[in-house]
């Protein structure tokens, strides 16, 4: 097992990798930016470093800083978390060419599955169903024109290089592609450095599912079954749940098939996650991307299947077996995740600020992955992600009446926060019947 991690992250994400660090004796070493020193991660580390002010840019982008940090430390391993550097080809080469171990997937995967017009591609040789889409950049919005005139409007305009739910657009007609082509594009150029544009198929009415992988340091990709992610505000997921309640058996083996030839496909090492588009009552889904890192919603894979993924993470970067075995996976039961959000319920709009009351709910099958506790202050120079409300029971109901039990009991004051809004969604019949889909939010509102 690796003796020293250092993890180039924040907030709940840092917080939970360290945990399982310590567990398994691994020294955890943490970095920060100055405003960040007070949080609970940096406190829990074996050892702490700064490595710049609060722009990402100049902390937890830094590479040379974050390098520098692992060398005074005398760190074996980086692990990257989510966000910031997790999905940075280049770094993982740094990284690795550095004498670290780098926790993730190789640096050739990443770039494959980072152009999505290129892993599209990629799936579709592979066999993996894809939806109708440009194979090459709209070079231009005439070229984009005549893609979208083939496929069919309305139309996705997607960054080829963007990923998050950042940098898209639906076009309806060509008058609205002129405008989100542009848009785009100059999005893509600010954010990523790439304008490539991807046009696709536009579905108004979709389920988003994904599935977990691991590709073993045997070479074996396997999959952890799947997670339903469709309830998002501006494409960005606020709940994620497993198993799905839009998939059945026999789907199920199809899409979890696929996602093992996507990492097969480019040989996957470590944890990653395939997204899909279902098509909700025809069992057809396409290919959306590939998150080649740890997704923000893993703890549900965790309690279905009784899997601690970091563990799993870490042993494949070490060259070791997994803890299960991979033929005989069973999950079990039912696991709903809410992010809680430093964000108003109504608009999603941030609203940060200090935490003068937090008091996590507790119980059985309740599980919180916090990055703050009272008194921190949560700034609005990062993502508003507060914390990970995740709750486990044998069915479905009883897991939504498990989470309705946890946000009551969520005591939480001073920033803006979301919890009000899951109150609203779990009890509306849309999502507890488990018919809904990614256009459910902008019903309720």
């Amino acid at each position: 097992m690796i003796e020293s991690l250092l993890v180039a992250n924040r907030g709940e994400i840092a917080r939970r990798i360290i945990r399982t660090a310590r567990r398994l004796g691994v020294r955890a070493i943490a970095v920060h930016s100055e405003v960040d020193a007070d949080l609970p991660f940096v406190r829990e580390a074996d050892e702490a470093v700064c490595v710049g002010p609060a722009n990402p840019a100049q902390s937890y982008r830094n590479t040379e800083a974050i390098l520098a940090a692992a060398a005074s430390t005398g760190a074996q391993a980086i692990h990257p978390g989510y966000g910031f550097l997790s999905e940075n080809a280049d770094f993982a080469r740094t990284v690795e060419a550095s004498g670290l171990i780098w926790v993730g997937p190789g640096a050739d995967a990443i770039s494959a599955m980072g152009d999505k017009i290129n892993a599209r591609n990629l799936m579709a040789a592979a066999g993996v169903p894809v939806a109708p889409g440009t194979t090459e950049p709209a070079a231009d919005l005439t070229a984009a024109l005549a893609a979208a005139g083939e496929i069919g409007y309305p139309v996705m305009v997607k960054a080829a290089a963007g990923g998050g739910g950042m940098g898209m657009g639906v076009a309806a007609d060509e008058d609205a592609l002129r405008t989100e082509y542009d848009k785009v594009r100059a999005f893509a150029e600010r954010m990523f450095g790439d304008g490539s544009v991807l046009i696709e198929r536009y579905f108004p009415r979709v389920r988003h599912v994904e599935v977990q992988i691991l590709g073993l340091a045997d070479g074996r990709v396997v999959a952890l079954g799947e997670r339903e992610c469709s309830v998002q505000r501006r494409n960005q997921k606020l709940v994620e749940e497993s198993p799905s309640p839009a998939v059945s058996p026999e789907l199920r083996e199809r899409l979890l098939a696929a996602a093992v030839r996507a990492g097969e496909a480019v040989d996957y090492r470590n944890a990653g996650t395939v997204e899909c588009l279902l098509v909700p009552g025809t069992d057809e889904f396409f290919f959306l991307e590939m998150n080649t890192r740890l997704q923000v919603e893993h703890p549900v894979t965790e309690l279905v299947y009784g899997l601690d993924l970091v563990e799993e993470q870490l042993r494949v970067a070490a060259g070791l077996a997994p803890t299960f075995d991979p033929d005989a996976l069973s999950p079990r039961g039912h696991a709903i995740e809410l992010r809680i959000n430093a964000e108003d319920p109504k608009r999603f709009l941030p609203g940060p600020g200090v935490i003068k009351t937090w008091v996590e709910p507790t119980g059985e099958g309740v599980r919180v992955d916090s990055g703050y506790v009272e008194g921190n202050t949560v700034t609005p120079f990062y993502d508003s992600l507060m914390a990970k409300l995740v709750v486990y029971a044998d069915t479905r109901p009883e897991a939504i009446a498990r989470a309705r039990t946890a946000v009551a009991d969520f005591a939480l004051a001073g920033p803006k926060n979301n919890l009000p809004f899951f109150t609203e969604l779990l009890d509306n019949t849309e999502f507890t019947s488990g018919t809904y889909d990614t256009t459910l939010i902008t019903r309720m509102r």
